[in-house]
């Protein structure tokens, strides 16, 4: 019979190194919670239970999960006195001993569903009772070390603030994600002691009483640096969105997009662009956001999440785009504020367009046809409509439901019809 396996994911902690009151694991990365990535990476494997352990922000931080409803559980950590008693704030929940359960830090958000995967076949097919995951770094300093003996076998993991001058020239370090056996867990969880400097209960020493007891304790390298990077600062948040910039840019560039400068450019991870498109310096691209080909996006322009731009669309300097679709072939080159809006084919909005999506207590949306020609400094108050080949002076304030029919030119504040367009 195939053991069944949970997750428990550590949460409990402030992150006092973020001198922040928000929870360390609700910093966000790439405009995502840093526990979100770690729970959408779990949820791939079909596991049995997440059981999620929290202590500070309690209340945000379920808040903030709260949209993967029953598919999560919580256990409180009353006080934050380490990893190890973290975990054993979880015993009760885990009634049933039976299979294994994969360990994880909710602040680690690089170790993926395949990195995961392999860690818990290596578990299985070694008969381990207890695997880390380990990875080799050039800096090892503020990570656990993984000890081991002569025949390579593991013997601890020691911290840093308790590791000798040769342990801490050791490279191989613990990443903080493991598959332990529950029932051999649990047994040793309740021997460990508070006896090192930081006066926590450690979850690394459940090894150490493991390894005396005779049970296979097995540490597998399947990791760079990149992936065991865990997030305990701002500088590490800053590191870790840099780096998820420039892998994002490489491989744009792979598919046949154009990024002037990858070093200035911001595009989150599963931004999608078409081929032969190019984006320009200083351009924030984020989650959500799909565009289309041949199209040429930026300098300095913002395009927030959910937007989708059309083939062959130019959206130009100093233009933030939020929420909205914009047709192929449109051009909305300067200075511009496009909100909540559905731009058609081949429409041109002169610099300054704005939008005005928000009346103090909703958002509205705009409607803009094909062909149109959005005359500069042009406000459309929403919810307002622009029909096909409409024309708007420059300067005109377009009043909210004061649509502007198909092939007609409005001019003035407020606007009103001064003739046809030809």
């Amino acid at each position: 019979m195939k053991p069944s396996l949970d997750v428990l994911i550590l949460a409990a902690g402030r992150g006092t190194r973020m001198n922040s009151e928000l929870p360390k694991v609700l910093h966000l990365l790439q405009g995502v919670a840093l526990i979100q990535y770690v729970i959408e990476s779990v949820l791939e494997l079909g596991v049995n239970r997440i059981v999620i352990v929290v202590g500070y922000g309690e209340s945000e931080v379920r808040k903030a999960l709260s949209k993967y409803g029953d598919r999560i559980e919580f256990v409180r950590q009353e006080k934050q006195l380490g990893t190890g008693h973290a975990v054993n704030s979880a015993a009760k929940v885990f009634k049933e001993k039976f299979g294994d359960v994969l360990i994880l830090a909710g602040d680690a958000p690089f170790l993926g569903k395949k990195i995961l995967s392999e860690l818990i076949l290596q578990h299985r097919k070694s008969g381990s009772q207890a695997s880390i995951l380990s990875a080799r770094v050039v800096e090892p300093k503020g990570y656990g070390r993984i000890v081991r003996n002569l025949k390579d076998g593991v013997l601890a993991i020691r911290e840093e603030l308790d590791a000798s001058s040769d342990e801490r020239g050791i490279s191989e370090i613990n990443s903080g994600a493991y598959v332990f056996n529950k029932s051999h867990l649990f047994r040793v969880l309740g021997k460990i002691k508070a006896t090192n400097k930081k006066g926590e209960y450690y979850l690394t020493d459940t090894i150490e009483f493991l390894i005396r007891e005779g049970a296979v304790v097995s540490a597998f390298c399947l990791v760079g640096e990149e992936e065991v990077m865990g997030i305990n600062s701002r500088k590490d948040l800053v590191k870790a969105n840099l780096a998820l910039y420039q892998k994002k840019a490489v491989e744009l560039l792979e598919s046949g997009v154009t990024v002037m400068s990858p070093e200035n450019t911001f595009i989150a991870s599963d931004v999608t662009v078409g081929q032969d498109s190019i984006i320009y310096p200083f351009t924030y691209i984020e989650r959500n956001v799909k565009i289309g080909k041949g199209c040429r996006i930026g300098p300095f322009t913002h395009i927030r999440e959910g937007s989708h731009i059309e083939d062959k669309a130019q959206i130009g300097s100093f233009v933030e785009v939020v929420r909205s679709r914009v047709g192929k072939g449109t051009n909305i080159k300067h200075l511009s504020y496009v909100g909540d809006a559905r731009v058609g084919a081949k429409a041109n909005l002169g610099a300054g367009t704005i939008t005005a999506n928000y009346d103090g207590s909703k958002k509205h949306k705009t409607i803009i046809g094909d062909g149109a020609f959005i005359g500069s400094n042009t406000v459309l108050i929403a919810p307002v409509k622009v029909g096909k080949n409409a024309k708007t002076g420059a300067g005109s304030v377009i009043l909210a439901d004061n649509n502007i029919p198909n092939g007609q030119v409005f001019a003035g504040v407020p606007a009103k019809k001064i003739g046809n367009r030809k």
